[in-house]
């Protein structure tokens, strides 16, 4: 199976652009490094703030194209990058320790760098337990804070801002002019995009991404969701610190101007206009609304024959426009005039497979639920529910729509925790435990309604389970240096994947799969977390004949492994045929447990249930 694997996956898709990745990476790269010798001194000025621009939106599309999280105040970490060098660089006056950090630049920046790191920590650990419309709300009060104490500080200059920041130098080489600072400017950019691009192709990136998913199927999948919000957050605040570090010696002197709400506004257009879920997208945004306000400043004036704010006014009609008709942003649009082909990732069927959890012997208690209630204000879900599943047994939690199936679900999966009762998993009391904990436990599950990242492929939307298989963190992935790890969490994907029945469509988009095949695939993603118990919740729904048949196979398989399995589900020819035991819910109680063949039998579960089935 594994060269199987491994064959597929180099193949290339049917009609693909025979333009390679690398290919156009590279004429980037000399267009790039041509430019400062061909162009004029004002469009190398232009393309050095194009560059820092794409620093900040290249935050901002890892913390709200990626993860979902909107933000109005990178601008005020710009500021912070800035005076923060600005300061030390220029002050007479500092304490020993600070004066030495102050005597070069290059100290300053480190130092900014942390100072921006714990003041991003502070303010996301306030921030980041906002919701909804509360969180940009949130970024826009903490923006418009930190720009009027710039203004206000007298030791940072107050409004009249501070003078006097000396040139960067590098191997003994003074940066004096824009065609110097140039290279400087993009060699931060390249560094960004590509340790951004690492960290989204690893382990932590797969879990920022499923943080669009929801934080309810991500934390079941074993991810810590607030840590990785957080992560995101303080790398868009050090990426913004960088860029304000380069902006203060590059112009050698800063004031609070530029680090306002508004220019917070504009960062966050160029990531929306640019594609912000996309990282190149950063670069294509600052680029275009960087050339087009300096285009409409040019020409609006001659046009009206007066001066004013009318570029304000047409820039806004033109982004509104933009947003209308390329709510993706543009470069989704941009590769495909110029399609690149995106070569399948290869697996490693030599990669040394996942260590995995000893499977219980037959028969010993997995699972157990004790009186179980759930009451929501006057509302009763779950009454004194009571259940159990052995290893290596399949049970059937059956009933009519509303009795409760999925709340006694959430309660025992941790989603939700119970009013009152007892959940044990493996004899330890697992109730009000976070879903991720009970996940590292050995228990995983599906979801009624499939929660897929479906702008991911198959194969990594399968390898999300075996997140807590893993343990590079955020810096390996970004440096590539969790490769040996990312090939074996990729080779046990691709096993599970090819486990139920997926293996034609590996590298496809989850979300171009049929209602049917999505949920066996959220079943593949379960078993790579190799679990001991299995929640399954209504699998069957939307499969074809065919397709139930395999998946019966596929329980059976896993029941004679050892595995339990507990099944919310409506179709009663699939659960009578494969189940070990039933039992039946109504109106958020139990009123009736036992054999297949018994249940069918029930005076009280034939009128409840299966007489109207």
């Amino acid at each position: 199976m594994n060269t199987r694997i491994e064959t597929a996956s180099r193949a290339p898709a049917p009609g693909a652009s025979r333009v390679g990745p690398k290919h156009v990476l590279g004429l980037f790269l000399v267009l790039l490094a041509a430019a400062p010798l061909v162009l004029p001194d004002f469009y190398v000025t232009l393309l050095n703030y194009i560059g820092l621009s794409a620093l900040v939106a290249l935050g901002l599309v890892l913390l709200t194209g990626v993860g979902g999280l909107t933000s109005f105040g990178q601008a005020a970490f710009v500021g912070l990058g800035a005076y923060t060098t600005a300061w030390l660089t220029t002050s007479q006056e500092l304490p020993g320790w600070l004066a030495a950090i102050g005597s070069s630049p290059w100290l300053a920046l480190i130092a900014g760098l942390v100072l921006t790191a714990l003041v991003a920590i502070i303010l996301g650990s306030v921030t980041l337990k906002l919701s909804g419309h509360f969180l940009p709300l949130g970024t826009m009060a903490w923006g418009i804070s930190l720009y009027f104490l710039f203004g206000n500080m007298e030791f940072l200059g107050g409004h009249g801002g501070l003078s006097g920041i000396p040139a960067l130098s590098l191997f003994g080489y003074e940066l004096v002019n824009n065609g110097q600072f140039y290279y400087l400017v993009w060699c931060f950019v390249l560094a960004a995009l590509f340790t951004t691009r690492n960290l989204l192709d690893s382990r932590e990136g797969r879990a920022i991404r499923a943080l669009k998913g929801g934080m309810v199927m991500a934390e079941a999948m074993g991810v810590d969701t607030s840590r990785a919000r957080m992560v995101i957050f303080v790398i868009a605040a050090l990426q913004a610190c960088a860029a304000g570090w380069l902006y203060a010696h590059l112009q050698r002197f800063v004031n609070p101007t530029p680090f306002g709400l508004h220019i917070g506004i504009e960062y966050l257009f160029m990531a929306v206009v640019g594609g912000a879920g996309q990282v190149w997208g950063a670069l294509v945004g600052a680029g275009v609304i960087t050339v087009l306000k300096q285009w409409l400043q040019d020409i609006l004036p001659k046009v009206f024959g007066s001066a004013g704010n009318f570029e304000v006014i047409v820039f806004g009609v033109m982004m509104v426009i933009v947003l209308q008709r390329a709510r993706d942003g543009l470069w989704p649009l941009l590769a495909k005039i110029v399609p690149v082909r995106e070569a399948p990732r290869v697996i490693d069927a030599s990669a040394q497979p996942l260590d995995k959890k000893p499977q219980p012997p037959m028969g010993e208690m997995i699972l157990e639920a004790k009186n179980v209630t759930r009451k929501f204000g006057g509302l009763v879900a779950n009454n004194n529910m009571s259940l159990s599943v052995k290893a290596g047994e399949i049970l059937a939690l059956i009933g009519p729509n509303g009795a409760g199936k999925s709340t006694m679900f959430n309660q025992l999966s941790g989603v939700d925790t119970p009013t009152s009762g007892e959940v044990l998993f493996r004899g330890k009391p697992v109730a009000g435990h976070q879903s991720r904990e009970i996940a590292g436990l050995g228990m995983s599950r599906t979801f009624q309604h499939v929660r897929l990242l479906p702008k991911m492929t198959v194969l990594e939307n399968v390898a999300i389970g075996a997140h807590l298989r893993g343990s590079k963190g955020v810096l390996p992935a970004a440096w590539r240096l969790d490769r040996v790890e990312e090939a074996r969490l990729m080779r046990e994907a691709a096993i599970q994947v090819e486990r139920v029945g997926l293996g034609e469509f590996m590298h496809s988009e989850a979300g171009s799969l049929a209602l049917g095949q999505q949920r066996i695939l959220e079943i593949a993603r379960a078993l790579c977390s190799d679990p001991c118990l299995l929640l399954l919740d209504e699998p069957a729904a939307g499969l074809r004949f065919k397709e139930k048949q395999a998946l019966t196979e596929l329980l059976r398989r896993l029941k004679s492994e050892g595995m339990a399995v507990l099944i919310v589900e409506h179709d009663m020819d699939f659960v009578m045929s494969l189940v070990d035991r039933v039992v039946v819910m109504e109106f958020g109680e139990k009123i009736a447990e036992g054999l297949p063949e018994e249940i069918q039998k029930d005076p009280a579960v034939l009128e409840a249930y299966l007489g109207g089935v």
